[in-house]
């Protein structure tokens, strides 16, 4: 586990000089002989000193959003939080947001984890309840339409105003979104003016500890 740390110092180092980060993962991952596990820690785990300090500004709190609208990357913020809940390796990332490494988007379908995941998170959300909160699905992956339906549920049963449909490109909607972004996908978190870690807030009460780098 020590090469990784010596890794991710590499990758800090190489792409705060400006290398491409594909190229800059490849050449350290190669030198240090990483797994494919690995690798991905350090795509997820590890971004430049002027990224990180971006997207740290960028970042607000549960206490933040109190009264403000909210728009949830669905999925992500999801398949995050069922991660936490299965022990799979999460990461604590240099911008400040916890992102998992299963990579399972496309493969994504709803299980009894994910009825788990939705009540945290709505328990989360109702200490600092936002004026409404609209999830955007990825249509494509398995059973969105379902998955939308379900969360519709939760926000009748939670007694919060909001939408949750699945459309073809999430993002789209998202980047105009009039409030605050629940994300943790880092080109999202690119082009929104604020965003908030909602899966990472509600990991942080949970008896998990990520990886940190």
């Amino acid at each position: 586990m020590k090469s990784i740390y010596k890794a991710a110092e590499d990758l800090r180092y190489l792409l705060s000089r400006g290398y491409p980060l594909n190229s800059a993962i490849e050449l350290v991952g190669n030198h240090y002989q990483l797994s494919k596990d690995k690798r991905m820690i350090l795509r997820r785990g590890v971004c430049s000193e002027s990224k990180a300090r971006e997207r740290k500004n960028k970042k607000r709190g549960l206490s933040q959003l109190r009264g403000r609208p909210l728009g949830i990357d669905g999925h992500n913020v999801l398949i995050t939080v069922e991660s936490a809940l299965m022990n799979k390796i999460l990461v604590f990332s240099d911008d400040g947001f916890i992102r998992d490494i299963s990579a399972i988007s496309r493969g994504y379908c709803p299980s009894h984890f994910t009825t788990n995941a939705l009540n945290i998170i709505f328990e989360s959300l109702e200490h600092s309840p936002p004026s409404r909160m609209d999830w955007y699905l990825d249509a494509p992956l398995s059973k969105s339409g379902e998955l939308a339906e379900l969360i519709r549920y939760f926000l009748k049963r939670y007694k919060f105003e909001g939408a949750a449909q699945a459309v073809p490109v999430p993002e789209r909607y998202l980047t105009k979104y009039s409030g605050l972004v629940a994300t943790s996908d880092s080109v999202l978190i690119d082009v929104c003016e604020e965003v908030i870690d909602l899966a990472g807030e509600v990991i942080k009460s949970l008896p998990i500890k990520p990886m940190i780098f």
